[in-house]
């Protein structure tokens, strides 16, 4: 008689993630999630309520799981170099786990509480990273929001297969990151003549 595995919710969200970065997040369900567990469908539901729940616990863990990635870069690390860092690790965490990217951006319930604290310490850290240049803190959110776009905007096209031109996109990548950088540097130096222009 084969052995049950004994369910927590940091198992069925391995699994999870297992499943939506093999086959895409629409192709998730609690069925094929408790066939990969050895349990029966019913059992997931001591530990979410529904699909929807899965997917909400699933983006939660998406973005911890993301600034993970990210802390782990910016360690040691300071100014152009912590900047380039956490954006390749952003783009690392998207290629490595692509639907539990998608997860962390789709999800069902955007007031949950415990998701915005996760989203927040994303932010907070890509603070702390550009705090090496001395920007004023409305500056620095413009920047994060700057950052955040152009990381999203490069990660979903190349999901979508986007990039089709034989170039190589791990230099175009390069590119834009050091244009970002030399755009922060741009900032610094003008930003007291933005200020004045409001």
């Amino acid at each position: 008689m084969t052995r049950r595995m004994k369910l927590d919710v940091s198992i069925i969200l391995e699994k999870a993630t297992e499943l939506a970065d093999e086959n895409g997040l629409d192709q998730l369900s609690l069925g094929s999630l408790a066939e990969k567990l050895g349990v029966r469908p019913p059992s997931l539901y001591n530990h979410f309520e529904g699909l929807n729940g899965l997917k909400q616990k699933l983006a939660i863990h998406g973005v911890k799981k993301l600034y993970e990635y990210m802390l782990q870069a910016a360690v040691g690390r300071s100014g152009d170099e912590a900047v380039r860092a956490v954006s390749e690790a952003y783009i690392q965490f998207v290629r490595t786990h692509p639907g539990l990217y998608d997860a962390s951006n789709r999800f069902p319930d955007a007031d949950d509480k415990e998701l915005q604290q996760a989203h927040d310490l994303v932010v907070q850290l890509v603070v702390q990273v550009l705090q090496a240049y001395n920007l004023q803190e409305e500056t620095a959110i413009h920047m994060v929001r700057g950052l955040r776009s152009i990381l999203h905007g490069f990660t979903s096209i190349e999901q979508m297969g986007g990039f089709g031109m034989p170039l190589d996109i791990d230099k175009s990548f390069l590119i834009l990151i050091n244009t970002f950088i030399e755009g922060i540097h741009t900032v610094v130096i003008n930003e007291g003549a933005y200020e004045q222009e409001e």
